[in-house]
């Protein structure tokens, strides 16, 4: 795509990022077929293509109105695009710098900026979220339904491993996943500790930013990367082996640490070393897959059908595909067929409460496809998707859902006492 950026943003590091992205785009489309805010509007300016196009005559010193804000606010960032584009655009990055360009030039309606400050202060602060959750929890019949469906079921976290080994991980213990679903992370810490790994938390870390990086606060976004790294670095130094997360959106965001302080002098290559000690949860019990095959020959199970719902954090931000069915299969679980499994269920971190419509749409649609193979179970891998598809499966069969590391914990408590 030609351009000629306007030179006012030309000679900048974002300016120049940007050029280089919108010459990747050829034009061809492919991209719209994939796209889930396409498929239910029909707008090529809801398409990566059309926003591309808006984002290009920003650069180019055009007008920044409240309609170019509409159709970027309204991109999911699911990164389905990304996939399925030949040339490679990496339209993360570009719609990241749109953003945050609009935001400065467009001011938003008192109610918009409310609500926008009120999920960054409360999702990213855990002790403020738990107890919010808790007090919501036990007046959920008095919420209207819209917002009760929302509230997500209290699980019991059951016990962290005492053992500690000589091989160690370090765990991102998030910010709304220690409230909503505790047992995610012990449970990966107790199929971890059969594996022969213990999982250890670091003290001070906690949101790993995505929330206020995809609301355009890049300010605040890099203070909560920082105070991770910080948290992180004396593990760092003292020789863990990675750094484990288990919400694949999270992980989608650590990994990209390095290049979001990639022009910090203090913290480009402490970040840099972060992104590089990063794993996502399943890649991590891949490597250990025979470790795991020796214990599951020890357990007796019935076959479960399951339905996967792939996040488009982990199979369009991680590139990471096949590889927790895999460990399903392996576990002796079935795998149901879901169409349309690379859509986006319309979570997408803040989407579900600031584009409601759209996204309850685009659940709808996940729901039916997710069920159509009569599961008995959904699993998935991010914790914004287990919640946002816990709301709809309660309004339909009431299907189960849960993390998949969860049913491999499950599996794996049948093993005979030693």
């Amino acid at each position: 795509m030609q351009t000629n950026l306007a030179a006012n943003i030309k000679d900048t590091p974002e300016g120049q990022e940007a050029e280089s992205i919108l010459r990747k785009c050829v034009h061809c489309g492919f991209c719209l077929a994939t796209c889930p805010t396409y498929n239910l509007l029909g707008d090529e300016l809801d398409s990566p293509r059309g926003r591309i196009y808006l984002m290009k005559e920003m650069l180019e010193g055009a007008a920044v109105t409240a309609t170019t804000q509409l159709h970027l606010d309204r991109c999911l960032t699911c990164r389905a695009c990304e996939s399925t584009c030949p040339s490679g655009v990496q339209y993360g990055r570009l719609i990241d710098i749109g953003r945050e360009m609009v935001e400065r030039k467009v001011p938003r309606p008192f109610i918009d900026k409310l609500k926008r400050t009120v999920l960054k202060k409360t999702l990213t602060q855990t002790v403020l979220f738990s107890a919010g959750l808790a007090i919501s929890r036990m007046v959920k019949p008095l919420l209207p339904e819209s917002l009760g469906k929302k509230i997500t079921v209290k699980r019991d976290a059951g016990v962290w491993p005492t053992v500690l080994h000589n091989r160690k991980m370090l765990v991102l213990e998030g910010c709304v996943q220690p409230a909503m679903a505790p047992n995610i992370n012990f449970a990966s810490a107790r199929v971890l500790d059969k594996l022969g790994i213990s999982l250890v938390k670091a003290p001070g870390a906690g949101c790993c930013g995505a929330i206020p990086h995809h609301l355009n606060d890049v300010h605040e976004a890099h203070l909560l990367i920082k105070r991770n790294i910080d948290a992180w670095w004396p593990f760092v130094v003292a020789g863990v082996e990675t750094i484990v997360v288990t919400a694949s959106g999270c992980g989608t965001m650590v990994s990209e640490y390095g290049y979001a302080l990639r022009h910090d002098a203090d913290y480009a290559e402490k970040a840099a070393r972060i992104s590089a000690l990063f794993r996502d949860l399943s890649q991590v019990i891949a490597d250990e897959k025979e470790a795991l095959a020796r214990q599951l020959k020890m357990v007796a199970g019935t076959q479960q059908k399951i339905a996967f719902h792939s996040p488009c954090s982990l199979q369009h931000g991680l590139k990471i595909k096949g590889v927790v069915e895999g460990l399903l299969r392996d576990a002796g679980y079935e795998l149901t067929s879901v169409p349309d499994g690379h859509l986006c269920c319309g979570s997408a971190g803040t989407y579900s409460l600031l584009q409601s419509e759209l996204s309850q749409q685009l659940l709808v649609n996940k729901i039916s496809a997710l069920e159509s193979g009569a599961p008995e179970v959904v699993a998935t891998a991010n914790i914004g998707c287990l919640a946002h598809l816990e709301s709809g499966l309660n309004n339909s069969s009431k299907t189960p859902i849960r993390h998949w590391i969860e049913l491999l914990d499950e599996r794996l408590s049948k093993l005979p006492k030693v």
